[in-house]
């Protein structure tokens, strides 16, 4: 999806000549400073979080990759493998693995990272509007969180 603006609302600023030379030409235009999360997602990335999105509330076990119980990189390997991509087993192998991008470049279906320091603790898939699909911790499930830290990395599985 791309963020757009649609020509009637453009009349008012743009002036009618100009909305109409847009009309002409299609009618929508991209609107100036529009979010990257408008830009579409690869087609693995997309499939990937929807089956991440479909195990909520499997239980948390560590070192478990599916298909009922996930640790947060077991969830992230599994859903991507599911997806016809492969992941390494942990966190940090899976960031070291990734393209890293920017948060303003992220989409949904990325790797979100959490790190202390240069260390990579926890991976979750970006689901849109700062959320996560991620299996937290033992006693949890998997389940969508807003991302809590600022210290978070991005990463795209290629």
């Amino acid at each position: 999806m791309t963020a757009q603006i649609h020509v009637p609302s453009l009349l008012s600023r743009a002036g009618a000549v100009s909305a109409l030379t847009l009309a002409a030409v299609g009618g929508t235009m991209l609107a100036p400073g529009a979010t990257s999360e408008a830009q579409a997602a690869p087609a693995h990335a997309t499939k990937a979080l929807n089956i991440a999105a479909s195990k909520k509330g499997a239980p948390y076990r560590y070192g478990a990759a599916g298909p009922s119980r996930f640790d947060c990189s077991g969830l992230t390997l599994y859903a991507y493998k599911k997806a016809g991509k492969s992941l390494p087993r942990t966190a940090q192998q899976q960031y070291n693995k990734t393209r890293h991008i920017s948060a303003s470049s992220r989409v949904k279906g990325d790797l979100v990272f959490f790190h202390r320091g240069s260390s990579v603790y926890h991976v979750g898939i970006y689901a849109g509007n700062n959320k996560i699909w991620h299996s937290p911790k033992s006693g949890s499930v998997v389940k969508l969180d807003k991302i809590w830290s600022k210290s978070v990395w991005y990463g795209r599985v290629r």
